[in-house]
């Protein structure tokens, strides 16, 4: 499991005043999950942010990030970040609250039964 572990640590504390953050390990990284949602997950070196489609598509025209790809099939509520956009403050933060803006209006993931 690869990640940036300060990066983890920024989003930690980008996290810190949400009432429900648990972490997972998925997606070959570390996921965020806030209220039982998939939010915000790092792999490699960025980034897995869930912003809706609409606002994915939106994000996909500034050229700041990319459609995440899984299995071969398009996930449209997803984007990557790599980390030479999330340098600054303003732009981490931005991706930070795209990502829980859109969590508050995400479907929770169906619990799998034991």
């Amino acid at each position: 499991m690869a990640y940036d572990e300060l990066l983890a640590n920024r989003v930690r504390e980008a996290l810190s005043e949400q009432p429900m953050v648990e972490e997972v390990k998925m997606f070959q990284g570390m996921c965020f999950m806030v209220n039982d949602k998939m939010c915000i997950c790092l792999r490699d070196q960025g980034l897995l942010c869930r912003i809706g489609s609409e606002q994915s598509a939106i994000e996909l025209e500034k050229d700041n990030c990319r459609q995440m790809v899984h299995g071969g099939r398009v996930m449209k509520d997803f984007v990557y970040v790599d980390i030479e956009n999330l340098q600054t403050t303003k732009d981490f933060d931005h991706w930070i609250n795209l990502s829980l803006q859109f969590n508050k209006v995400a479907k929770s993931s169906k619990k799998k039964k034991s």
